[in-house]
């Protein structure tokens, strides 16, 4: 095999690529002559097929498996040889492939840059913590003892505040429309459950009393069928209930597993705190990705880019997608037949120039936190792998074993959710070197924080959002093919 180098620009590298004509044949060959030992043809017995019958029926398909199979090895043979790094597969074109004449390619590769010395302690992290304020738990434990609050039955008419129990059935015009039908539904008055108007022309109804509801569902009601419809509901009132006074205290907290209204407080105390440390923490990662964007710059592989690009473009197209089908409209009209494709406006040439610089950062980004995991050992084991698989599960109910037997046969799938792990145990590693300095905010300074954020990410495209309305500051490592040691994506 003869590799000739015929272009060296930045990460890209080309290469021409000769097979010498006698090993093809020597391959062809062996294969014919492993095929005779197997093929049965009328009239030879196994192992007795001429050579001359094998070629003329088989030389071109064993001829075409034998140039696949060169390409393959020879080209992974000349990166190892070359000492190549690649980014993403080699893009191969033949050039010569003639029976009894040297074979003949080229292959065009973009390698992994040489990643830049990392030194961490000079980041200037700053990690926010927050003391969750008693105040803040006295409201949560009201809450709480809210929506436990007892409702007794009363001889009396219904207020707003009570809890009436009705049957009911509503039509439209005479027809009974689907989900229009209940039995036993405890309604609290003023609540706002049911559609506008409902609940106050229940006010005054007794136990045992039928009364005649009529409403107008909202324009942007949920069901299409049923949006701006007149509809009419018989109701049967069955009981009137009154609210009983809420109870801070220990059988408060037995309603809710526990045994004191102290361990109650602490609960939810530390609910408080991990849901402002879940804040914190995408704050500093955050300012983490930030800081190493401005600190590191490198080149990198524009086939990366351009893959990550159009993820971004689909998506946002989607989006585009998904609102123009939500826009209101009459759902009684003929569906009309999908227009073509409008021509690119100059503000999609514009979106398409932030998103393609907000790819080339994802993947930079990725690259840097693979590298960084990579010489640090950083693994995924196979416990946290299965502790992501049953949270991932858990998000569809009643479906977690289809969840679970489809990422066990999907090994790209279970990918998908190995590289969000890794990524953020790299955080976390990088974090622990760059010793951020410790401040306590008070919850107010975090909720200003968090909303000047958001009006920073409304003015400039961010990665916290998604791509219709800005793509999300994701690193994009799962993308970057670049795992640690022991990491297969």
């Amino acid at each position: 095999m003869q590799v000739t180098e015929t272009n060296a620009d930045g990460l890209k590298r080309e290469f021409k690529i000769v097979i010498p004509a006698g090993d093809l044949e020597n391959e062809v060959n062996s294969r014919l002559t492993q095929l005779g030992q197997s093929i049965r043809l009328p009239g030879f017995r196994p192992g007795k097929v001429p050579q001359s019958l094998l070629r003329q029926r088989y030389g071109n398909a064993i001829r075409g498996e034998v140039l696949e199979h060169t390409v393959q090895e020879s080209s992974a043979e000349a990166m190892r040889e070359q000492n190549l790094r690649p980014a993403l597969p080699p893009k191969v074109e033949i050039l010569s492939a003639n029976e009894g004449a040297d074979f003949e390619y080229t292959m065009s590769v973009e390698l992994l840059p040489d990643m830049p010395t990392t030194d961490f302690t000079a980041l200037g992290l700053e990690r926010l913590s927050i003391e969750v304020p008693d105040d803040d738990v006295d409201k949560a434990v009201e809450r709480i003892a809210e929506q436990h609050r007892k409702a007794e039955p009363v001889k009396r008419a219904a207020k707003n505040g009570d809890v009436v129990v009705i049957d009911f059935v509503g039509k439209i015009g005479d027809v009974e429309f689907p989900g229009g039908k209940g039995e036993g539904v405890a309604l609290e008055l003023g609540s706002g459950q049911f559609v506008p108007g409902y609940e106050d022309q229940l006010v005054g109804a007794k136990a045992d009393q039928d009364r005649t509801v009529k409403v107008t569902f909202p324009e942007n009601y949920g069901g299409p069928e049923l949006a701006g419809k007149d509809a009419v509901f018989d109701v049967k009132v069955k009981e009137v209930r009154e609210k009983q006074p809420a109870k801070i205290d220990d059988s408060l907290a037995a309603e809710v597993g526990l045994e004191t209204l102290g361990e109650l407080r602490q609960e939810v105390k530390d609910r408080i705190a991990r849901d402002y440390g879940t804040v914190t923490r995408q704050r500093l990662k955050r300012q983490l990705l930030d800081k190493l964007a401005a600190a590191y710059s490198f080149p990198v592989p524009l086939g990366m880019v351009e893959m990550e690009f159009n993820n971004i473009w689909q998506q946002h197209e989607a989006e585009k997608a998904y609102a123009a089908n939500q826009a209101p409209g009459d759902a009684d009209a003929p569906a009309e037949a999908p227009a073509e494709p409008a021509p690119p406006t100059e503000e999609d040439e514009k979106l398409k120039d932030e998103y393609r610089s907000l790819a080339e950062r994802r993947v930079r980004l990725g690259l840097l936190l693979a590298d960084v995991g990579r010489n640090a050992n950083i693994t995924v084991s196979q416990d946290e792998l299965n502790q992501a698989l049953i949270r991932e599960a858990q998000r569809f109910p009643g479906a977690e074993r289809r969840v679970l037997d489809y990422y066990r046969q999907n090994p790209d799938a279970a990918g998908n959710l190995r590289a969000p792990i890794f990524e953020e145990k790299v955080v976390d590693y990088i974090v622990e070197l760059a010793k951020p300095a410790d401040r306590k905010v008070s919850p107010q300074e975090l909720l200003a924080m968090t909303e000047a954020d958001e009006a920073a990410d409304a003015a400039a495209p961010t990665e916290e959002q998604p791509a219709a309305k800005k793509p999300r500051r994701q690193t994009g490592a799962r993308r970057t093919k670049a795992p640690a040691k022991g990491e297969t994506e």
